[in-house]
């Protein structure tokens, strides 16, 4: 997958188009990401002893990774990512400016 936990990332399609946010978790089997304050649903949770009231809470849902693209670290506009070798090193660089991401 071209996004990792931790990244930056701006939503390009769906309801959620335009908002930017943090990669909170990674699934790369499924190809879908969990964005920081995008996509939130409604989860009814059942009474347990770390939360004895149960009750409705706002979560974050998944997405489609391919609805996200990596935020340009100089510009900060979306960016799509190459691979390259630096320093004996694979890391993702950035196509529009050319920095390295990681």
């Amino acid at each position: 997958m071209h996004v990792k936990k931790g990244d930056t990332v701006i939503v390009l399609s769906g309801k959620h188009k335009g908002k930017t946010g943090k990669v909170l978790l990674a699934l790369p089997r499924d190809q879908k990401v969990v964005v920081e304050g995008v996509n939130l649903v409604t989860k009814h949770v059942k009474p347990s002893a770390s939360n004895p009231q149960g009750g409705i809470e706002q979560r974050e849902g998944a997405l489609h990774a391919s609805k996200v693209s990596i935020v340009d670290p100089e510009t900060g506009k979306a960016t799509r990512i190459r691979k390259q070798i630096v320093d004996g090193k694979k890391v993702r660089v950035a196509v529009a400016s050319g920095k390295v991401i990681d």
